[in-house]
């Protein structure tokens, strides 16, 4: 009888395991931020103060822009290095129109935009047409966009930015800060892209076997190429924000912010292999980096040794991955 019972519960077990192992591969991220905050929180009693928490949503709005971009590149087994640079270009470009004259604001958004999405195109048309490897290709542009925001600043800051422009990085509404707003709407437009349209499926297929998708009759290359415009366009975005939040052109900006974008991204779910990815999960891997660099700072930790935080995070991260394909 007793070895009866202890048959029934072995099957038992078995059968529940996959359920529990498969909801902890779907929302252990958040399980994981929840645990963060808590630590942090217990460590830091000035984390949950709502302006730490408003400078904290500010700071993560740069990185999920950037993060979102990444996921598109990633699920088609590509990488983006140069989303840091293309911020950087894209901000300046900005700056430079929008010097104390309001009526250039418009002009001024659309040319960061607009910088952001020819790079963007640059990565996209040499990876898909050239089949340059993606690393090679976006090592070069992040370079070559560097070279040229220097150039184009004379090296120096651009300041004396105009106060409506500066209202979309500084203000609020509905005591949300816009950068916030933005993201959210960034976010659920990519949604719909990623999952509700003939794109979206298109990216799946060619990030889960690009020789099938072929065979099947997409076309490979303009998928490519659009995912690399997502994120040249969404670094150009980031780019606008991140100048209008820190009242000026800085030829500097984005330093090694294509590190923490495709940390999000990994961190997140989305496999380096291709095809498989939510956009949510980049979301709350850009919240992980964000809560992580902001309590280390509150912490007084070293900027040094926050690096090696990130870096060990990140590796971590991949053998997830690894395990789960």
């Amino acid at each position: 009888m007793n070895s009866h019972v202890s048959t029934n519960n072995t099957q038992l077990i078995k059968k529940r395991s996959p359920k529990f192992g498969h909801l902890l591969s779907e929302y252990g991220i958040l399980l994981a931020l929840t645990a963060l905050v808590i630590v942090i929180t217990i460590l830091s009693p000035n984390f949950l103060t709502t302006s730490n928490m408003l400078n904290l949503f500010k700071q993560v709005s740069i990185n999920a822009i950037l993060a979102i971009g990444m996921t598109f590149v990633v699920l088609t087994k590509g990488i983006d290095l140069s989303v840091g640079s293309i911020l950087a270009f894209s901000g300046i470009v900005t700056a430079s129109l929008v010097t104390g004259n309001d009526t250039n604001l418009f002009l001024g958004i659309a040319a960061g935009l607009g910088t952001g999405l020819v790079l963007g195109l640059v990565n996209g048309l040499v990876v898909a047409k050239w089949k340059v490897a993606p690393f090679i290709v976006t090592l070069g542009v992040m370079s070559i966009a560097r070279g040229l925001t220097y150039i184009y600043s004379n090296g120096r800051p651009i300041s004396g930015l105009s106060n409506s422009f500066l209202v979309i990085g500084t203000g609020g509404f509905l005591g949300i800060p816009i950068s916030v707003w933005i993201v959210l709407i960034v976010f659920g437009f990519c949604s719909v892209l990623l999952y509700r349209t003939k794109l979206g499926r298109h990216i799946y297929a060619v990030g889960g076997n690009e020789n099938a998708a072929k065979t099947s009759g997409l076309n490979v290359d303009r998928t490519l190429m659009s995912v690399y415009c997502i994120s040249g366009l969404l670094a150009g975005l980031a780019g606008v924000l991140l100048t209008s939040r820190v009242s000026s052109g800085l030829p500097q900006a984005g330093m090694s912010y294509e590190l923490d974008a495709i940390a999000a991204v990994v961190i997140g779910g989305t496999s380096l292999a291709g095809g498989r990815g939510r956009l949510w999960g980049t979301l709350v891997g850009a919240l992980i980096i964000g809560v992580l660099n902001n309590g280390l700072d509150l912490l007084a930790v070293s900027s040094y040794w926050q690096q090696v935080v990130k870096g060990t995070i990140i590796i971590i991260a991949v053998l997830v991955d690894r395990k789960r394909v």
